[in-house]
């Protein structure tokens, strides 16, 4: 991580305080404790956990003419809040949008997800992880899929169809976007990580999105990825399918998605 790239961010954000918690190509996400308009004695009724927020930065690109950069940034930060405020409205799990400083690329929302008894953050990816680690020091219990697990690649399935149902994709469905909160004593998926997400009507984005996801469970869940795939389909298909002209939709998404497998599988022999 380039302190440069902190400094910038803390200049921005004066008096904040700053941990960074990961770095993508396109934006830094940090942690901060402080709410950008309300005291620490005050509690916003509609956030979970309102100690910790999520503050994500995009950075200048020095590739990039300067004019360019700052229209891209501008907008793109304005896209993905707008995006965040709308899920909101829809009651789409994702996080709940707080401030909004789009000139400088910043983007500041609700913290999600709760530290794993191992001590990593409740991603999708970490708990199944968690889960498979146990079984393998249990051998004859049922852990890494047991009905919980079900349940919850169930809904993941069922989130992500209410995205697409809104012809919105995501565009960077990974197992590491999607956090998983305690709702009531059960786990509730939460789609996070919108910066690639875009309107689209079009089955084929739809299928990718579904294909990225599968590609992800594939390759960091072998063991157990054809039934966490198949369990999370089923979710997709019981949401998509609960109104009747949604049906077709469905089977020209499904067919789609056949084809990218197709067409991914032939790039893996070609190399």
């Amino acid at each position: 991580m380039s302190s440069a790239i902190v400094a910038q961010a803390q200049s921005y954000l004066s008096g904040i305080p700053l941990e960074v918690i990961s770095q993508g190509a396109e934006a830094v996400v940090f942690l901060t404790t402080v709410h950008p308009y309300l005291s620490s004695s005050m509690h916003p009724s509609d956030i979970q956990n309102s100690s910790k927020y999520i503050i994500k930065y995009r950075p200048p690109k020095a590739y990039r003419h300067e004019v360019l950069d700052k229209q891209l940034t501008k907008s793109r930060t304005a896209a993905e809040a707008r995006l965040l405020s709308k899920l909101y409205s829809l009651e789409i799990p994702a996080p709940k949008l707080i401030a909004l400083d789009a000139p400088h690329g910043i983007i500041w929302m609700e913290f999600l997800g709760f530290e794993l008894a191992n001590g990593h953050i409740s991603s999708l990816k970490n708990w199944l992880w968690y889960l498979e680690k146990r079984q393998e020091d249990n051998s004859t219990a049922t852990i890494a899929l047991a009905d919980s697990v079900k349940q919850v690649l169930i809904l993941v399935g069922q989130a992500i169809a209410k995205l697409h149902l809104q012809n919105i994709v995501h565009g960077d469905l990974t197992s590491s976007n999607i956090l998983l909160e305690q709702k009531m004593e059960k786990l509730q998926p939460t789609l996070i990580d919108f910066g690639l997400s875009a309107y689209s009507p079009l089955a084929e984005d739809k299928a990718v999105d579904l294909y990225v996801l599968e590609r992800a469970l594939t390759s960091t869940h072998p063991v157990y990825s054809k039934t966490y795939n198949e369990w999370l389909l089923q979710g997709y298909e019981e949401t998509y399918c609960n109104k009747p002209n949604n049906k077709r939709k469905y089977t020209e998404v499904s067919k789609r998605l056949e084809d990218v497998r197709l067409r991914g599988r032939k790039r893996s022999m070609l190399g």
